[in-house]
């Protein structure tokens, strides 16, 4: 079994496709420029990781509320102090910035639209590519 994807229902998909798009190197893949505008991201692998839509049948999730503990994703960096501050520019909210005793730097932000992105920019990273 592959992953191929998880999927998130969102207010505003077409904006924060947008905001992945500029600001942490995710493209595109697939859209709908009609509702429920659903948009899938791939990340710099070109692996299709996150789906994103809005459909009315269904709850949109208060994620803003959310601990970041209840749910974050997140992207490898080389350098996660310097993206933290791209992405803080950009409009996200820093809610924990931990460096670890090995090395590492664990930062996690809200993104504009209340979900937490976790930047890890780990000493020993745990994918190759």
């Amino acid at each position: 079994m592959i992953f191929e994807h998880f999927a998130l229902n969102v207010e505003n998909p077409v904006g924060m496709a947008n905001w992945y798009v500029d600001n942490l190197q995710m493209k595109v893949v697939k859209n709908l420029d009609k509702p429920p505008h659903t948009h899938f991201l791939a990340d710099t692998t070109g692996r299709v990781i996150m789906e994103l839509y809005n459909n009315p049948a269904a709850k949109i999730p208060d994620h803003n509320s959310a601990h970041l503990l209840e749910f974050h994703f997140a992207f490898m960096t080389a350098n996660a102090e310097e993206l933290k501050n791209k992405l803080i520019a950009a409009g996200a909210k820093l809610e924990e910035n931990l460096k670890l005793d090995d090395g590492s730097h664990l930062a996690t932000l809200r993104d504009p639209f209340g979900l937490c992105v976790q930047l890890c920019q780990r000493t020993n990273p745990m994918m190759k590519i």
